[in-house]
């Protein structure tokens, strides 16, 4: 499972619903450099609950596309899997989905001109760390801490 190429896809128009959930799940199913895409497209249907013709319609254009290569077969019990590669450049290609920058002429500042009016900036500075910052350390209580507290209880 590769977030990498999860987000660049995520990133990405693909042109159709059917054709964006197929690549999200592929994508979870890729490595960093995304290789490795080992299902069928059995499990694709099962698993994104589409057809077997929009799936494997939407494979073939991903492979015509040059979006998706084949990279080789494995054996499964019935028969054959291919083994995909979804290609981060041209991946990178498509258009983007994020929003344009539109320039809205404000000028605010955020700085009180007159009592009760615009922004105002929070006075009271908050903990420099959130309580799961991966820093932050958590130690155990003290024997004598948690008898104090078994005390407490009752």
């Amino acid at each position: 499972m590769s977030w990498k190429v999860a987000n660049l896809c995520a990133g990405r128009r693909f042109g159709s619903p059917v054709r964006k959930q197929i690549i999200m799940f592929l994508a979870d199913k890729a490595s960093d450099d995304g290789s490795g895409i080992w299902c069928s497209k059995g499990t694709i249907q099962r698993h994104t609950e589409l057809g077997e013709t929009p799936v494997k319609r939407t494979i073939n254009e991903f492979l015509s596309q040059g979006i998706l290569t084949e990279a080789g077969r494995g054996a499964c019990k019935s028969g054959f899997t291919v083994v995909y590669r979804i290609s981060l450049a041209a991946v990178r290609t498509l258009e983007g989905i994020a929003e344009p920058d539109d320039e809205t002429g404000s000028t605010e500042d955020g700085v009180c001109r007159e009592p009760g009016t615009g922004f105002a900036t929070d006075p009271v500075p908050g903990p420099q760390r959130t309580p799961n910052h991966p820093e932050t350390i958590h130690k155990p209580p003290s024997r004598a801490h948690a008898r104090r507290r078994k005390l407490w209880r009752y």
